[in-house]
């Protein structure tokens, strides 16, 4: 993959706790490659550890409780691509470990609460992306994550919800004015519960050079997409992109072979994308890998220098 850009390239993703940051980075890394991505959690940057936190009462939605100051230096250093001593937070105890030595390589993703808190830490970013799921679903997300990797019991998990109920529109929510693309997931009606086959709507703002859809509508039944120009939460024009959950598989990979053609400096890291985590083992969602596939399409033009006009 060509990559015209002489920085690293930075790719955000930023949203409320149990968002699905982790797996959307994780799907992108697979695209750009592995060996070509170096992937952070902004969310190491907390001031206080689990216990502190429940003594103070300083949530770790809230800027106040992170340092802030010294991830923006360290966004900047890796744009510039030098190393930093990246803070190191355990999610399964909530203790504070022993910093991390990080090299920034082609590609960097950071992915947290907080990553565009400040007009510092924003003009780091080349791609911006703000995740945004229905709050039922990423309260099902938060409860499954945090009671099987965290520690947590359900009753715990619902508890700090409901604690942190004012944190999210406050601290978080205001970040979504920032980004180039809002993705939100949702249940489709009459759902069974599957994560699998759950709709996406991708809210695209004109700061991206965003592909070109028009040849998947052709007069033919669209097939579970829908494409339409509308107005954003601000007012603003956007374009949305919905993909429905229940689109076919043939209908799903026309959608992959016009992305991939449109980045066919990548196409030698096709794979098996959106994979998930289900109860019976890995299954694939078609909405997600299509949309670790629209997100590794912007990061790779911006290694080419391909921005908005």
């Amino acid at each position: 993959m060509p990559k015209t850009v002489d920085h690293p390239i930075i790719l955000g993703i930023v949203g409320d706790s149990a968002a699905g940051k982790t797996t959307l980075s994780a799907g992108v890394a697979q695209i750009l490659g592995a060996d070509r991505c170096t992937v952070i959690c902004t969310d190491d940057y907390h001031k206080y550890d689990r216990k502190e936190r429940a003594g103070n009462g300083i949530s770790a939605l809230d800027p106040r409780g992170n340092y802030i100051d010294i991830l923006e230096q360290h966004l900047d250093l890796l744009r510039r691509g030098r190393p930093i001593l990246k803070p190191i937070y355990h999610h399964s105890d909530g203790t504070l470990g022993r910093p991390e030595y990080v090299e920034p390589k082609d590609f960097v993703i950071a992915e947290g609460l907080l990553g565009y808190t400040t007009r510092a830490m924003r003009d780091c970013f080349d791609v911006k992306i703000y995740l945004e799921p229905e709050e039922d679903l990423r309260i099902k997300w938060k409860v499954h994550r945090d009671t099987t990797r965290r520690g947590y019991t359900k009753e715990a998990v619902l508890s700090s919800l409901e604690k942190r109920k004012d944190d999210s529109p406050t601290f978080i929510h205001p970040q979504r004015l920032f980004a180039d693309v809002v993705i939100s997931f949702q249940q489709p009606p009459r759902a069974n519960g599957s994560d699998t086959h759950l709709d996406v709507r991708h809210i695209m703002r004109p700061t991206l050079p965003h592909p070109d859809f028009s040849p998947l509508f052709d007069g033919a039944s669209n097939g579970g997409l829908l494409l339409e120009l509308a107005r954003d939460s601000d007012g603003k024009p956007v374009d949305v992109l919905e993909i429905n959950g229940n689109i076919t598989d043939k209908r799903a990979e026309r959608i992959e072979d016009l992305l991939w053609n449109l980045i066919p400096e990548a196409s030698h890291l096709r794979d098996r994308l959106g994979q998930i985590d289900v109860a019976n083992g890995p299954n694939v969602s078609h909405p997600l890998a299509l949309t670790q596939l629209l997100v590794g399409f912007h990061v790779v033009k911006a290694a080419m220098g391909i921005h908005a006009i």
